[in-house]
């Protein structure tokens, strides 16, 4: 039936055609000597993608299929337009609260997709217009802090799955010491759960490094095991009874079923101006999530591709007009997924579009197979990626770098794991400045003190780019230079640009200095000349 039900769905679903049969061409334009690398990798992803794509659909407000739909959507249609290798999308966790709050303002959820699908618009124009750019302004300290931010926070929502505690209750202390500890804590542990965990994370660990049996993926062994201890426990007192512990996703019996999941755009609401507040908002949102998932993507990629982020925008817009259309969430370039698929060995688009393939098969063709899932396996996959994302290791490099990277990037990761990830980049990107700038205003000038016989001479060569933010050392330095001085050299020979503010620093000191009887020498300091030089420069440029 599920079979007849795929079939049928391809035939009549003119929106799928375009997703499977144009795009086609593309997947097997593709490396085929990448995919005994990819097809795994894809398996890793898709594990990591589905109970992620329900959890977000759920904190959402969202029907559970809409997460999974979305899921489809970026592995098949935005992985086939991406020019990034190793970027997996689908329904963001970022965007959990402004989809639940804009589905709640616009009352409506075919009012909500229609702010999807302009979303997407919206992303295709700065798409065109060449908006990508904005992600190389953010300092690496800041990407590798987010990206050790979100392994920390994928590491503690997972900690309540790991050890089988999905009561929502709150605890009630009960004596003290041992008591209240066993009465709290422990009495919420599904020890069932707990020994599925460890035992996954035990295979995640050694797996790949038993010859013979590495072949398969660690990850499917983990499902399979999984699913396996979890029968086995039925009736025992480690026993996983409660709907709770597995994934859920919806299961279908006919056609008609299956085609009632989908939910489509109002269009008679496309003149509500919250509908254009919500979707400017997703638009923005999304895209700069998406452009730091692509920063952080290339920094952890083995071979260092560098992907066009102007052509991934464009990829995300069309993403989540499809996604719009046919009833799904939001999408942007996921992290999460995204680092799963470079740290199981993928290599090309060809693992997120597979990953595509196999949620899409799930939902048609499996849904009861996947429903016996435990979660508490999948949070041993998530667990495992949380903690390749926080090493120790990067905290000890990081500090190695000096202070003006340890700092930012801790700020950063407390900022992310205390608020949200666009909250905690800011704040990160803040301190970073703070840095930047700190750093550009010690490096403003060379000073230097020669003596001969019984005079001293004090030269200050200028940097290459001297900026308004240079005025205040410079400012500093000349009105403290010693007393006794009996010239001042101030050289701009080497500089392409001097602001006007601190040429007018200069002037005024050499006005003072002349008014006190010492010698003043200023080479090439010219406001009107350094500008010539920077529009000279600009005209080779181009």
């Amino acid at each position: 039936m599920s079979v007849l039900i795929f079939i049928n769905y391809l035939k009549y679903n003119l929106v799928f055609k375009i997703m499977l049969g144009t795009r086609i061409s593309a997947f097997l334009k593709l490396s085929k000597r990448d995919l005994k690398y990819d097809f795994p990798a894809s398996i890793v992803v898709f594990l990591v993608a589905l109970p992620l794509c329900l959890g977000i659909a759920m904190a959402s407000g969202a029907p559970l299929f809409a997460g999974v739909l979305t899921g489809v959507i970026g592995g098949i249609v935005v992985a086939s337009f991406s020019g990034s290798a190793l970027s997996v999308s689908g329904p963001a966790a970022g965007l959990t609260t402004i989809v639940a709050s804009s589905i709640m303002q616009l009352g409506a959820y075919e009012t909500f997709l229609l702010a999807v699908v302009v979303a997407g618009v919206i992303q295709l124009i700065l798409g065109f217009v060449k908006a990508g750019m904005i992600g190389n302004y953010f300092p690496s300290s800041v990407i590798l802090g987010m990206l050790a931010a979100i392994g920390i926070t994928i590491i503690l929502k997972q900690l309540p799955l790991a050890f089988g505690m999905i009561e929502t209750h709150a605890f009630e202390m009960e004596g003290g010491g041992i008591t209240a500890f066993t009465n709290t804590i422990l009495n919420t542990v599904n020890w069932g759960a707990t020994i599925i965990c460890f035992l996954s994370l035990a295979i995640l660990i050694y797996w790949p490094s038993i010859k013979g049996l590495n072949k398969l993926p660690a990850p499917l062994m983990v499902v399979l095991i999984g699913i396996g201890l979890s029968l086995a426990f039925q009736g025992t007192n480690f026993s996983l009874a409660a709907k709770g512990h597995f994934v859920s996703i919806p299961v279908v019996s006919s056609f008609n079923e299956f085609l009632g999941l989908f939910i489509f755009p109002d269009f008679a609401q496309i003149g509500n101006k919250e509908v254009w507040t919500v979707a400017f908002t997703i638009a923005i949102v999304a895209s700069l999530e998406t452009l730091l998932s692509i920063e952080a993507v290339d920094k952890i990629d083995p071979f260092k591709r560098n992907s066009p982020t102007n052509k991934e925008l464009l990829a995300q817009g069309v993403g989540n007009i499809t996604s719009g259309m046919l009833g799904g969430l939001p999408l942007t370039s996921v992290i999460v997924r995204s680092s799963a698929n470079a740290t199981a060995g993928g290599r090309t688009r060809q693992s997120a579009i597979l990953h595509g393939i196999w949620l899409l098969l799930a939902l048609l063709a499996v849904p009861s197979l996947i429903n016996h899932i435990p979660l508490s396996c999948l949070a041993a996959i998530l667990l495992f990626t949380g903690y390749k994302l926080a090493k120790p290791a990067l905290f000890k490099q990081m500090l190695s770098k000096g202070l003006d990277q340890f700092i930012p990037f801790a700020v950063t990761v407390l900022a992310v794991v205390l608020t949200d990830l666009l909250t905690g980049v800011a704040i990160g990107i803040v301190v970073a400045t703070f840095y930047i700038l700190k750093a550009n205003m010690q490096n403003a000038y060379h000073y230097e003190l020669k003596h001969k016989e019984d005079k001293s001479t004090a030269i200050i060569t200028l940097a290459e780019e001297v900026s308004f933010l240079n005025k205040a050392p410079i400012q500093q330095k000349l009105y403290g230079l010693p007393k006794g001085i009996d010239k001042v050299i101030i050289n701009g020979n080497e500089s392409k640009f001097i602001d006007k503010d601190v040429i007018e620093v200069i002037k005024d000191f050499e006005q003072n200095a002349l008014s006190k009887g010492v010698n003043i020498e200023l080479n090439d300091i010219s406001y009107k000349k350094k500008l010539r030089k920077k529009q000279e420069k600009n005209k080779k440029v181009i």
